[in-house]
């Protein structure tokens, strides 16, 4: 009787949860962006680009989509958004079953992909935890974290459906039959782009690409191969930034060409990650690497014109502040991510230049 009734207080809980793209979209709906893994963290980040203007997207909706299974705390989200008078933030639960096998090919949760690119006008993949590697054809590395494994799933499956995939070159995409929908990944949301439509990674960068066999080996690599901070594992007692500026290589593109960048600009970017893109799928063109060329930073697809990957964090809402508050080594002086920026030519514009792209191809939806 006790498992019937926890099993009848979980299915009500199911159903209360809000399925925003279920019902038909008005005649006369403004844009819609459809966010994957909608926590709080990314709710503030899209808060803060929409209030600074840099995501300037008049009557938009943002969708955020997830898994029942994951591990966030969604009714936090909701809450937040609801504290804050975010009417523009709704929400899509998805709870169809999923699992590694038919991930690459219609399951469960086709329905719900099918709902996104029908009924929505965008999409967006945020950072976070590393992929299972079984997912992209690989044993676990002992380096390897698998955090939230319900929402690597959702996310490849979602990926796959949308793009294709050398899993099923048979498999028609989604957008096949709407080619100018946006699609934007960061950090995490890139390598799904990847691992989604069939490319690899490597599991961990110092080990992986430079050999290096220690967090010591790591500095001495320098600040332009270390995307992430040494220094924050070296020392925990004194509280600095997980994260690591470093510049970009920059190479030809239809994204770059459009937003006055070319092989002559190095701007600065903000990382924070350890597995990273080595094997590019079928279909896409690199656009940045890192300025050794040995690992890729940015990459667009060849198909869909409107389909992004960035391995930097151009959405983190402390880019944008003043506040000297952050430190990279122990004996740094506080300084803002922002004067970060600023300190290498057209930085600043180049993150939000991701955000305009967006924004202009959400208003042509």
């Amino acid at each position: 009787m006790r498992l019937l009734v926890l099993a009848l207080a979980f299915s009500l809980g199911l159903a209360a949860q809000e399925r925003f793209l279920d019902a038909p979209r008005p005649a006369q709906d403004g844009p819609r962006l459809v966010v994957f893994n909608p926590t709080v963290w990314n709710l503030r980040c899209l808060a803060a680009l929409r209030e600074r203007g840099i995501l300037d997207v008049p009557g938009l909706t943002v969708v955020g989509v997830y898994h029942v299974l994951q591990k966030e705390d969604f009714e936090a989200s909701r809450k937040f958004a609801g504290e804050n008078g975010y009417g523009w933030v709704r929400f899509h639960a998805v709870s169809a079953p999923l699992a590694e096998a038919g991930l690459f090919g219609p399951n469960a949760c086709t329905p719900d992909f099918e709902a996104v690119a029908a009924r929505s006008d965008g999409a967006v993949f945020f950072g976070g935890p590393d992929i299972p590697p079984a997912l992209f054809g690989q044993k676990t590395g002992f380096l390897t974290e698998v955090d939230d494994p319900h929402r690597n799933l959702l996310e490849l499956s979602a990926i796959f459906h949308l793009l294709g995939g050398t899993q099923d070159p048979r498999a028609k995409p989604l957008l096949a039959s709407r080619p100018d929908f946006p699609v934007l990944g960061i950090c995490l949301g890139f390598q799904s782009l990847n691992v989604g439509t069939g490319g690899g990674l490597v599991q961990d960068i110092w080990t992986g690409v430079y050999g290096a066999a220690s967090l010591e080996d790591a500095v001495a690599l320098g600040p332009e191969q270390w995307h992430g901070n040494p220094f924050k594992r070296l020392y925990p007692q004194e509280k600095l930034m997980g994260y690591n500026f470093h510049t970009l290589q920059l190479r030809e593109g239809r994204f770059l060409k459009g937003a006055g960048f070319g092989p002559a600009d190095h701007p600065r970017v903000l990382s924070s990650h350890h597995q990273a893109v080595v094997t590019v799928a079928e279909g896409w063109t690199v656009l940045a690497t890192s300025r050794d060329g040995r690992l890729v930073e940015a990459m667009e697809h060849r198909r869909f014109p409107n389909v992004l990957g960035v391995q930097f964090h151009p959405e983190h809402h402390q880019l944008w502040d003043t506040g000297a508050r952050f430190r990279q080594r122990p004996d740094d002086v506080p300084v803002s991510y922002n004067a970060l920026l600023a300190g290498t030519p057209r930085s600043l514009d180049f993150n939000k230049a991701v955000w305009a792209w967006l924004a202009r191809a959400l208003k042509a939806r």
